[in-house]
């Protein structure tokens, strides 16, 4: 007999984390300053010197950076703008393909760089694909699950050009119209079914630390849904 071991998320860990969600999922944008050390230890209630480590751990990764006395969310590269054509499929494709360019190499370094929190906080994620949800309340996992791995990889230019491509590709008008059609709902209950499918395997690989197995398992996910979204949406 067998078990997995135990790991406990410190209080620091616990705000880096979620920061890092609030930057990656574009609701505290590029650019933008970071609350203070004591508007942050009052909203979560701890000590300002948890505060002050998670600071520094996003410090380290590259994400914020220092300016003057103030921190920001660290931004380098500029806007990414995705409009949609006249022809939904040829669109959908190329949301696709730019997906594969970036998630495949970005997810493999994540697997091989990934800390034990990082691994866990995935973990915890892949738990909230078993309950019934929404295709609006699966968008959001969906989401967050890809940023999550993504903003491990350890490169903050790769981290920010993921997380803007990524809000565009989320935002995309052409997307809901195909994903919220009532006309559409069986086969948007499968891509659900198959995405999740996908995204065990993802976590797999990323609890494993296995890139090959990590690139394998993105761009089959990555294939999989695209196959259904242009062959039967639409």
């Amino acid at each position: 007999m067998t078990f997995e071991p135990i790991t406990r998320q410190t209080v620091s860990s616990q705000i880096r984390e979620q920061l890092l969600h609030r930057i990656t999922t574009g609701e505290l944008p590029f650019g933008a300053p970071v609350p203070s050390e004591r508007e942050l230890s009052e909203q979560f209630q701890v000590a300002r010197t948890s505060v002050r480590e998670a600071i520094q751990g996003l410090l380290s990764l590259g994400v914020i950076e220092r300016r003057g006395n103030r921190t920001w969310v660290a931004e380098r590269l500029p806007d990414v703008t995705v409009e949609g054509g006249d022809d939904t499929k040829v669109f959908v494709r190329q949301l696709f393909e730019t997906r594969r360019a970036l998630e495949v190499p970005v997810f493999a370094l994540a697997a091989d760089r990934a800390d034990d929190d990082d691994r866990a906080t995935v973990a915890r994620l892949l738990d909230q694909f078993d309950q019934p949800v929404d295709i609006g309340e699966f968008r959001r996992l969906d989401r967050e699950f890809h940023t999550v791995i993504a903003s491990s990889c350890g490169n903050p230019l790769l981290i920010e050009l993921y997380g803007k491509v990524l809000d565009q590709l989320f935002r995309s008008s052409e997307f809901e119209a195909l994903l919220s059609d009532t006309r559409h709902s069986d086969t948007v209950d499968k891509i659900v079914v198959d995405a999740i499918d996908g995204h065990m395997l993802i976590a797999d690989a990323f609890a494993r630390s296995d890139p090959a197995a990590m690139e394998n398992a993105v761009r089959s996910h990555l294939e999989t849904v695209e196959h259904t979204m242009v062959d039967e949406l639409g």
